[in-house]
């Protein structure tokens, strides 16, 4: 229960009291029915304005200040705990709009659907590298959305109206990272259906829902479990390749870094062997693999192995001169 829905319990519980206490105490003090007792309190507490209904003695007549009182005090409660409400629903509704004028401006976007464990971390490891929206539905969850200012939709990732909201047609990638497998199936199913070329990877805690993902339109499915566990089976085997992993994958406090780089159409590399191309020489990034738009992928490429257009080089090299790299994949010739 919100803070705001327990002033409003509150107030329920004070106005009952009230009426409970008021009726008795005329009943007590004055001797009167039930009926009579009742409409005395009511009149007094609403502060209409009555000939004494019931003949009042000396102890009625105080009793009847203090209920009085307790019936303002109950209506400028009340007011303050509406207004409160309105005011907070106004700035709900302006805080809303701003952020949905923010999302339509996005394209090639992340969609995170899901913020738990799993989901905050990835935000942390990608929020710098590309734009992201949040999906997420539950309250404490939305809460600390809005306290960290990130950009979020309110709903349920599986439902169309709220991808769209989260701008799906235009994003690059989607991340579905709910905490159910059938959720996830249903979401990257519909992900898919809206937007054919999104790039989907979608988490799963059971390995036979794997097959079931891929054929919903996952590009990439993987478990936070066997991940985990591969990786710490690699941090004991081979410590040395898992540390070097680390600081080229996701290090921000090293320049060296892994990167994937799409070779695109009329790119002046395309059709080059890599020597012809000169990256070494312009750019001292190392082409580690290249993979080929039929899925082939070709590890520690010879200087003589061509590039052609929408091959995706995978290079090691600093951050600054892999985005030199990125540049000529792009350039026109």
């Amino acid at each position: 229960m919100t803070s705001r829905f327990k002033l409003l319990f509150l107030g329920i519980i004070w106005l009952s009291l009230l009426i409970f206490g008021g009726t008795l105490g005329y009943m007590l003090i004055e001797g009167a029915d039930f009926l009579s007792s009742l409409f005395m309190t009511v009149i007094t507490i609403t502060t209409i304005g009555y000939e004494e209904y019931v003949p009042l003695s000396t102890a009625g007549r105080v009793f009847t200040i203090f209920l009085a009182l307790g019936g303002v005090g109950f209506f400028f409660y009340m007011l303050s705990v509406i207004s409160e409400f309105v005011v907070h629903l106004t700035l709900q509704t302006f805080e809303g709009r701003g952020m949905e004028k923010e999302i339509l401006k996005l394209s090639d976007h992340a969609i995170l659907c899901g913020f738990g464990r799993i989901g905050k971390n990835i935000y942390e490891l990608i929020k710098e590298q590309i734009p992201v929206v949040v999906i997420e539905k539950d309250p404490e969850l939305i809460k600390e959305l809005k306290e960290k200012k990130i950009l979020h939709i309110n709903g349920d990732a599986t439902e169309e109206e709220v991808l769209l909201k989260a701008g799906i047609k235009r994003a690059r990638h989607l991340i579905a990272v709910l905490g159910d497998d059938p959720l996830n199936v249903y979401l990257v199913l519909s992900a898919r259906m809206l937007n054919p070329t999104i790039h989907i990877v979608s988490r799963a805690d059971d390995p036979s829902v794997e097959k079931k993902l891929y054929q919903a339109g996952a590009n990439r499915v993987l478990s936070p479990y066997l991940s985990g566990a591969k990786k710490m089976a690699l941090a004991v085997l081979k410590p040395n390749v898992m540390d070097f992993i680390d600081i080229a994958g996701y290090d921000p406090t090293t320049s060296l870094q892994l990167e994937e780089i799409v070779v695109e159409e009329g790119s002046a590399l395309v059709n080059k062997t890599i020597l012809e191309s000169r990256i070494r020489d312009l750019t001292n990034a190392i082409i580690l693999a290249i993979k080929r738009k039929s899925g082939e992928m070709i590890f520690n490429p010879a200087g003589s192995t061509l590039i052609l257009e929408g091959d995706i080089l995978i290079a090691l090299g600093e951050r600054e001169r892999l985005e030199i790299l990125s540049e000529l994949a792009k350039r026109k010739v």
